[in-house]
């Protein structure tokens, strides 16, 4: 029998997911943050260059950012609430 996962239960999920949240919205902020010091730092390194750069910059830094922080959350979601234990390996001899 394939053991239920505590996600099933809508009280370990709505808690899961707004630590999810809450995390997403401080990597959000921080994000932002480094992508404005990033930003300023190139500005005064090198002064007024085209805009397509500053855009390019900044969208590549925020994508990277925000996915790597997208991932990393849902492997600490799974694992901290016990979804990765309920996994059961139905190959394994028994």
């Amino acid at each position: 029998m394939i053991p239920k996962s505590p996600l099933e239960n809508p009280l370990n999920s709505a808690h899961a997911w707004a630590r999810y949240k809450r995390l997403m919205r401080f990597m959000a902020i921080f994000t932002l943050v480094f992508v404005l010091i990033a930003l300023s730092g190139l500005y005064w390194r090198f002064g007024a260059i085209s805009i397509h750069f500053y855009i390019a910059t900044a969208l590549g830094i925020t994508v990277a950012m925000l996915l790597m922080a997208a991932l990393m959350g849902l492997v600490f979601l799974s694992n901290g609430t016990g979804h990765d234990d309920s996994v059961s390996d139905l190959t394994e001899d028994r």
